[in-house]
């Protein structure tokens, strides 16, 4: 009805939206800015590329898809490897669980207890960077998991079969370039569209349920973990991720995507370097 006020997005909370290209994902999974404001300048500049400058004669900047661009550092033959690096390349090939939320990201007291029954329950290796919490300087490890949890994994924790994420877009790139399939658990900014494109578009990970409730318990950790490493659907997952690495790879072979949109980059700054001149 013409004049009728449209819902805002964190009006319509879990209701799907459907946009051209994407799978749907609820409203609640937009960055914070979209949610916040209505008006938002970013909601017109997905409408109209020339939102943000209005009356000028500016134009707006080039915008060229190149990557993914994740490689190992060079010199790592010389670098000396942490004793953890060490470790993994001892065991079996897709055994071992990885856990990181990023530089930032965090989990309560609570929270990593619970991660931590689950992961002794799965009774699989693993690698988990822990973060404190805010208020602990540095993170004791015998006060924030269960009492005796080190003892008795010491033999489990240290080649990489899942790798449990928080959907930063980093993580996402180094775990599709690993072949990795990915147990998703976004905490906040874009990863929670980015668990979508994992889940529903490219169906390289599962989502860890109970993200969005505030904890997610020991034992979904241990179910999830169980799905990927030991069940035919992580066999799948493991097939898909194969396949979309060395679809990433065609992107820089000759008429590649990437390599082609990096060569119309260089072109871009030599008419703009003949310019200044």
């Amino acid at each position: 009805m013409e004049g009728r006020r449209q819902p805002s997005f964190k009006e319509l909370k879990e209701s799907p939206l459907n946009v051209l290209g994407v799978p749907p994902m609820p409203a609640s999974h937009l960055n914070h800015e979209m949610l916040e404001d209505p008006k938002a300048q970013v909601l017109g500049a997905l409408k109209n590329p020339k939102f943000l400058l209005p009356g000028s004669e500016l134009t707006v900047p080039s915008v060229y898809s190149i990557g993914p661009l994740v490689e190992r550092a060079a010199g790592h033959e010389t670098r000396e490897e942490h004793e953890c690096l060490a470790w993994l390349d001892e065991q079996p090939e897709h055994s071992v669980v990885f856990l990181c939320f990023e530089s930032i990201g965090y989990h309560t007291e609570a929270q990593l207890k619970e991660i931590a029954v689950g992961l002794e329950r799965s009774g699989h290796r693993f690698l988990w960077v822990v973060r404190a919490p805010p208020g602990h300087a540095d993170p004791d490890l015998d006060t924030l998991l269960p009492e005796g949890f080190l003892e008795r994994t010491s033999g489990c924790g240290l080649a990489v079969g899942a790798f449990v994420t928080h959907c930063g877009w980093n993580s996402v790139l180094e775990g599709i370039m690993g072949g990795c399939p990915m147990l998703c658990w976004p905490l906040y900014a874009e990863q929670k569209m980015n668990k979508v494109f994992l889940v529903e578009e490219f169906g390289v990970g599962v989502e860890v349920v109970g993200w969005q409730q505030g904890v997610v318990e020991a034992g979904e950790v241990e179910a999830k973990v169980t799905l990927v490493l030991e069940s035919e659907e992580g066999e799948r997952l493991r097939a898909k991720e194969t396949s979309l690495r060395e679809a990433t790879a065609v992107v820089w072979n000759e008429g590649g995507s990437s390599r082609v949109e990096f060569g119309q980059f260089l072109l871009e700054l030599d008419l703009e370097g003949l310019g200044k001149g």
